[in-house]
């Protein structure tokens, strides 16, 4: 017999399923997540460290896993909800089924929860504190567990996910032209492999805390402000100073939580969006262009379009399912920075282009021409 499992929200609104994955206790932030497939990459997406996970596609695990889709060493969610696991897959890449793979990696969690109305509840309400108990936990335990949990709110998450040392990768079979630092506020292993590949490139992958005399000392080409968990503020402290004394010195690249750091270093600000923009099927507008992508997203938190600088800023991509600012480019320095992911593949590639863009703008402040596209 399955064991009972329990969902309790701050609000105490309680959704009962079944248990599967590892056996235990864990609080987060629950948001959902709309794609259909990528359960995988969104497990070990450090951008949802101390969150859990609802999934809207009502069937999952029906693929498996295995270690090429990793996103990073290992799952940063702190809980999974899902409508119904399948405990059979079928998939010749696969590697092992995915149950296993949560209960390995000591994650709780549920299946056979309503996860529409889960949705529908935290559109209405917003994302939420929560606490997930798959253990034999009785409700009034979680519940008394939960009023502890102070949430994600000032936490410097980024701090936690980033690597502990630099480290270099370089794409198989290509001779690196570019010399690229990334900024590991929680990157993304993809995102290290497109940039490699499409200088190609030489990235040096650096800590989250690296100043910006430790980056130069690299002598890069180009550094790329990675994505990464949480709310930008906490990060904005160490963050911001290293931006600021890379401006104007060498181009720059932001993705998610590094456009909102880049954002506040020009002195704009950001906000708690009410319950985020999760999944592979977001629509961005490219101003400059009119070509809509769709696109891949995972943040909580946004830029306020009417905080950046007058006159030194172009607003060059929007959502369009709330008008929330996804791009913009700076007139007087090489940067540019995006709030969605280009290296995930929704469209399925829509938003690649902005590697290119990137070696582009190299190439320019140069006088190089830039490498072909990949």
């Amino acid at each position: 017999m399955v064991d009972p499992a329990y969902l309790v929200l701050e609000d105490g609104r309680t959704f009962e399923g079944r248990a599967w994955g590892a056996r235990g206790v864990r609080c987060g932030e629950v948001v959902f997540n709309t794609s259909m497939t990528g359960y995988q990459e969104i497990l070990t997406d450090p951008s949802y460290a101390e969150q859990i996970v609802v999934m809207t596609v009502p069937h999952v695990g029906n693929y498996g896993v295995t270690h090429h889709d990793d996103e990073s060493q290992r799952p940063h969610v702190h809980g999974f909800v899902v409508r119904e696991l399948s405990r059979v897959y079928s998939n010749h890449r696969a590697d092992g089924d995915l149950d296993s793979y949560l209960q390995h990696h000591v994650v709780p969690g549920i299946d056979g929860v309503d996860t529409r109305s889960l949705t529908r509840h935290i559109r209405s309400h917003g994302a939420m504190r929560g606490i997930i108990g798959n253990d034999g936990s009785s409700v009034d335990s979680l519940k008394a567990q939960l009023v502890d949990y102070q949430g994600l709110a000032g936490l410097d998450l980024a701090g936690r996910v980033t690597c502990p040392r630099p480290y270099d990768f370089v794409a198989e079979g290509k001779d690196p032209v570019w010399n690229v630092v990334a900024v590991d506020f929680g990157i993304k292993r993809n995102i290290t492999r497109l940039l490699a590949k499409r200088g190609p490139a030489r990235v040096t992958v650096v800590p989250a805390t690296t100043s910006a005399e430790d980056i130069l000392a690299l002598k890069p080409d180009g550094v790329l402000l990675s994505n990464g968990p949480g709310d930008p503020e906490p990060v904005a402290s160490y963050a911001v100073p290293m931006i600021q004394g890379l401006l104007g010195k060498v181009p720059l690249m932001g993705i998610c939580m590094g456009m909102q750091v880049l954002g506040i270093a020009l002195g704009a600000r950001t906000y708690k969006l009410k319950f985020g923009h999760r999944g592979g099927n977001q629509p961005v507008k490219d101003l400059r262009s009119g070509v809509v992508e769709i696109t891949a997203q995972n943040h909580g938190f946004a830029i306020e379009t009417d905080s950046l600088p007058d006159g030194a800023i172009d607003v060059t991509h929007v959502n369009l399912n709330d008008g929330t600012l996804e791009g913009f480019r700076c007139r007087s320095v090489p940067a540019f920075a995006v709030q969605y992911h280009p290296e995930a593949s929704p469209g399925p590639h829509d938003a690649a282009y902005l590697f290119d863009d990137f070696y582009k703008m190299l190439g320019e402040e140069q006088g190089r021409a830039p490498t072909p596209p990949a």
